[in-house]
């Protein structure tokens, strides 16, 4: 797969730690120049030296994925730092409330809807802009969820948010198939990032019970998923496109 990636330049949001960090990591790994986005400079920074202490190359740039000015320079600083775009993976997302639909705090909804969907749309709207711009395709990836596939009980603004995301992608995978700009998705089940973690922590959810709504009995790790969105934005799926890929330990089987 390795030369498959062979001057390949790609753009990772929410970059900084669990699943954004060990795609770029292994990206980085298989010969690709990796831009690292998020909103927490110190860890971009050292996600950005583990990559050259490899002998790889990246760049950090601070941004929100919820502002449109602010991603349209994301792209801007990404083309002009490494010449184009081949490979966007939007993996920014918040979970914020853990309430039934009647107690759901509005402002928070509109804060999820402004990362997750309107970050997805912000950053799909200019990569593929700079795509069509340099004649030679090009693949998205998205980071849908098993909530974007199904409802969750305590969730439904947060799965409104990923449902929004896997129409965003199936309806851009129609529009620039012509064009070979690939535009896919990940949906994973329960991945034991720090985010999770800290839920479980908090008393949120509890862990035996996340591990047993999974036929695999057990959560998933950031780098499976990684590896997922890797070969989704390889030469090796150059015939997917529209795909929802449920990494989720046989969550949506059931």
């Amino acid at each position: 797969m390795t030369k498959t990636f062979q001057n390949k330049v790609a753009l990772i949001t929410g970059a900084t730690g669990g699943i954004g960090k060990e795609t770029a990591l292994t990206l980085a790994e298989r010969g690709v120049k990796v831009v690292i986005s998020g909103r927490r400079r110190e860890l971009g920074n050292q996600v950005v030296d583990e990559i050259i202490v490899k002998g790889g190359e990246a760049l950090f740039v601070t941004s929100d994925i919820g502002n449109e000015q602010e991603v349209q320079e994301l792209i801007k600083k990404t083309v002009s730092h490494f010449g184009k775009l081949d490979i966007l993976v939007n993996n920014a997302g918040i979970y914020l409330e853990t309430v039934p639909v009647a107690q759901a705090d509005g402002e928070l909804f509109e804060k999820m809807l402004q990362t997750n969907v309107m970050g997805v749309f912000y950053t799909m709207k200019y990569a593929i802009q700079q795509m069509q711009e340099q004649g030679h395709g090009g693949a998205i990836v998205n980071l849908a969820s098993t909530a974007g596939l199904n409802g969750i009980p305590y969730g439904g603004p947060y799965a409104a948010t990923k449902h929004a995301v896997v129409g965003l992608t199936k309806s851009a995978a129609i529009e620039y198939a012509p064009e070979n700009i690939r535009v896919n998705a990940v949906a994973p089940g329960a991945i034991k990032t720090d985010s999770i973690a800290q839920f479980i922590e908090q008393g949120t959810y509890d862990e035996n019970m996340i591990i047993q709504m999974h036929p695999m009995m057990r959560m998933g790790r950031p780098q499976e998923i990684a590896d997922a969105i890797v070969w989704l934005s390889s030469d090796e799926a150059s015939f997917a496109t529209g795909t929802i890929l449920n990494v989720d330990g046989g969550f949506t089987a059931k």
